[in-house]
């Protein structure tokens, strides 16, 4: 499961303008009707494609609890494009993204300081440019270690250095033992 990744995700579902479908004949007509064929559908799902013509026409009701799993993650990724890609442009461009974390944070700096790690629970506004970044590494298929990576850099500079009014000579940020997690746009 990939904590960052799937809560990026999840804030870009919250922008949805109607909600996605729920059965699975209605998830499965929805996915064949985007893929253009049952055929496709069936590879996708990794089922048959006799299997995917019987949830069509609502013979079968109730899929397993692994295929309901694929069957609602795949109808969720394609649901509404020009609305994630909207809620995507504005995060990167104007509104910026919100995390809520808690976690334990550290951070590398000279010696005297006190940067010894602790758990803190920080809702941040972060600023357009690291939306940008987050989204922009979600898609080239970057692993959660690499938007950790990000979102630690995003809470270096506006949390613990506010912008560059503080904490100048501060060199890196620890981001661990990751307890909640949540993105909002």
């Amino acid at each position: 499961m990939s904590l960052f990744g799937d809560g990026l995700e999840a804030a870009v579902q919250k922008a949805f303008t109607r909600p996605a479908p729920k059965s699975a004949g209605a998830r499965m007509r929805y996915l064949v009707k985007q893929l253009g064929g049952t055929k496709a559908v069936a590879q996708l799902l990794r089922i048959s494609q006799r299997t995917v013509e019987r949830y069509v026409k609502d013979q079968i009701k109730k899929p397993r609890p692994d295929l309901a799993a694929r069957l609602e993650r795949e109808v969720k990724k394609r649901w509404q494009p020009q609305i994630r890609a909207k809620a995507k442009a504005k995060a990167a461009s104007t509104g910026g993204i919100v995390i809520d974390t808690r976690a334990r944070l550290g951070y590398t700096a000279p010696i005297g300081s006190t940067d010894q790690d602790r758990i803190r629970h920080l809702t941040v506004a972060l600023p357009p440019t690291y939306a940008a970044r987050l989204f922009e590494a979600q898609e080239a298929g970057a692993g959660d270690a690499r938007l950790q990576e990000i979102a630690a850099e995003a809470l270096k500079e506006v949390y613990f250095q506010d912008g560059g009014r503080r904490a100048g000579s501060l060199e890196e940020v620890r981001f661990t033992d990751i307890e909640h997690l949540e993105f909002d746009l």
